[in-house]
């Protein structure tokens, strides 16, 4: 039977459903659920965030990409113990295992935490426990450690010690994140280059706030293996064309993108031209709750919008697979699988 006009695919449904994927741009503090951080609001009533749904809907209705930042910040604020750190990460991982997904690489700010009174030790607790009990759960976790942009050098200098320093177990990569315009990547080249000497990968934000320079930036001064966002690299074809050529993946959040105004609408959004053009593109949340998404919407949005069956959802799949930082054995593993469950 044909399937009605505007109505859900099943094939495409029952991929979604059932097929193994992976998150790699997922921040920690944005993956609080809105029940998350009720629970986080009533051990700490000095922080001032709605506690009904409602408000939480009104509260995350973000104006443009700084008023988003100011948001983030205020959520922040309720991550004060280690405690705090992994109830957020078993509340995430039992979204993550909802949808399939295997394996995640969390984007964590230690400065920001260290800033609201959590020590680096703490941090580290509650990161060791959390990925502890999400294993149980059948949810891999990986960290990247970020620099806040806004926060300036003194934030990359600390930011670098505790990588090097007091490490968590499973720390993958070094991050640039924060606000973007005015944050010159070039500055932060020293620091990017002392963790990827001590074995991280680089995975700096670029062309999500700020323009195709940025992303040139993350590439040719913080020697980007993989891309934040990177979305606004296709106000320049040319650099299209290098970030296809040399298969550097980008982590494309599209509902992040619209609800931060990086674009208008998802029509909009440049997604389908890029992987048009041979980039690596990979499918991500970024701060699920606060967009109103999760990681099988995502995949659901793309399919409706840009017409994506299963073919084109099954390699955006394994291509988050190929450019996690998963030991080689483990990608073979999930590409299979996926493969499977994509033919039916």
């Amino acid at each position: 039977m044909d399937t009605l006009p505007g109505s859900p695919d099943p094939a495409v449904e029952s991929f979604i459903a059932t097929s193994p994927k992976v998150e790699l741009h997922l921040h920690l503090v944005g993956s609080a659920s809105a029940a998350t951080l009720t629970e986080l609001a009533e051990r700490h009533p000095e922080v001032d965030v709605p506690h009904a749904a409602e408000d939480l809907k009104s509260f995350f209705e973000f104006r443009d990409f700084p008023h988003f930042i100011g948001v983030y910040s205020t959520v922040n604020d309720l991550v004060r113990t280690p405690a705090d750190v992994t109830t957020l990460l078993v509340r995430a991982a039992e979204d993550l295992a909802s949808h399939q997904v295997r394996y995640a690489e969390v984007t964590v700010t230690p400065v920001m935490h260290e800033m609201r009174g959590l020590p680096p030790g703490g941090l580290v607790e509650g990161l060791d426990d959390g990925r502890r009990l999400a294993a149980a759960l059948g949810v891999e976790l990986a960290w990247i450690y970020d620099i806040p942009g806004e926060h300036g050098q003194p934030a990359a200098e600390r930011t670098l010690r505790l990588a090097l320093e007091q490490p968590p177990d499973g720390l993958v990569g070094f991050g640039l994140a924060g606000a973007e315009e005015g944050v010159a990547r070039p500055d932060y080249a020293w620091a990017f280059e002392q963790a990827v000497a001590a074995g991280l990968h680089s995975v700096p934000h670029a062309g999500e706030g700020d323009g195709p320079h940025s992303v040139r930036a993350a590439l040719d001064d913080l020697r980007a293996e993989r891309i934040g966002h990177g979305v606004r690299a296709v106000e320049d074809p040319a650099l299209v064309a290098e970030l296809a050529a040399r298969r550097v993946p980008l982590e494309v959040c599209p509902s992040s993108n619209v609800c931060t105004r990086v674009f208008e609408r998802l029509e909009d959004h440049p997604v389908a031209a890029l992987v048009e053009a041979g980039v690596v593109v990979t499918v991500n949340t970024d701060d699920p709750h606060m967009f109103g998404t999760d990681l099988s919407e995502e995949y659901r949005r793309l399919s409706a919008t840009f017409g994506f069956g299963v073919r084109e959802l099954a390699a955006l799949v394994v291509n988050g697979i190929e450019a996690s930082f998963l030991p080689a054995a483990r990608k073979r593993t999930l590409v299979a699988e996926v493969a499977g469950v994509a033919a039916g």
